[in-house]
């Protein structure tokens, strides 16, 4: 959707971003529990760039996650999605998730797309656009690098969720009955057109002349 802004936009507002101190990984005060729990993915690494695939660039499908070291009190979890250099006062979320059981557990590929959403005992929330789905990746072009933080939260109870909760009602539960947390970093960078030119002329000149 935003990949047709031009890249002046992107460049204009470099420096304009929500930062990483107010994702809801960093404003929970869990002191020993933060990063407690590990979070990983089999589609990428810590800080590394997301698969195109999982982005608004490709199919936009929502990467596998998986979970582990949730402490024997929890009595559920959450999953947050956020951005934290979406050029937005807040982080740009890009999932919720509430629901999921209290241990050691896994989400598959593609199970917060849009056709899906919602599994025996979890349901997607509400993202930045007011869906109850994944929202691909989708950074201005000349952006530079955006950080999608993937973030677990293991809570004291089982809330009364709202039907479709937003990161405002997530977050003052967080604030109330998280124990510990977790966090699996991707990126994604959306090129400006001058960075597309000089990448397909060196895939040019690293295929070198067609043979006759």
């Amino acid at each position: 959707m935003l990949e047709k802004l031009p890249d002046v936009i992107g460049h204009v507002l470099h420096d304009q971003r929500a930062g990483l101190d107010k994702l809801a990984f960093n404003k929970v005060g869990l002191r020993s529990g933060m990063a407690a729990i590990t979070v990983s993915s089999l589609a990428f690494q810590d800080h590394a760039p997301l698969p195109v695939l999982y982005t608004a660039d490709g199919a936009g499908t929502s990467p596998s996650l998986q979970w582990t070291g949730l402490p024997a009190q929890a009595q559920s979890a959450v999953l947050m999605v956020e951005d934290a250099d979406a050029p937005t006062p807040q982080p740009l979320v890009h999932a919720i998730v509430v629901g999921l059981p209290p241990g050691d557990g896994a989400l598959r590929e593609g199970a917060l797309d849009e056709q899906e959403g919602r599994g025996p005992e979890w349901s997607c929330g509400l993202n930045s656009f007011l869906q109850a789905h994944w929202l691909p990746p989708d950074p201005p072009p000349g952006h530079g690098v955006h950080r999608y933080a993937f973030q677990l939260f293991a809570l004291s109870t089982m809330p009364a969720w709202s039907a479709k909760p937003g990161r405002e009602e997530v977050l003052e539960v967080l604030q109330a009955h998280a124990l510990a947390s977790g966090c699996l970093i991707g990126t994604y960078e959306r090129p400006d057109g001058s960075q597309k030119i000089e990448q397909a002329e060196l895939s040019s000149v690293t295929a070198g002349p067609l043979s006759a």
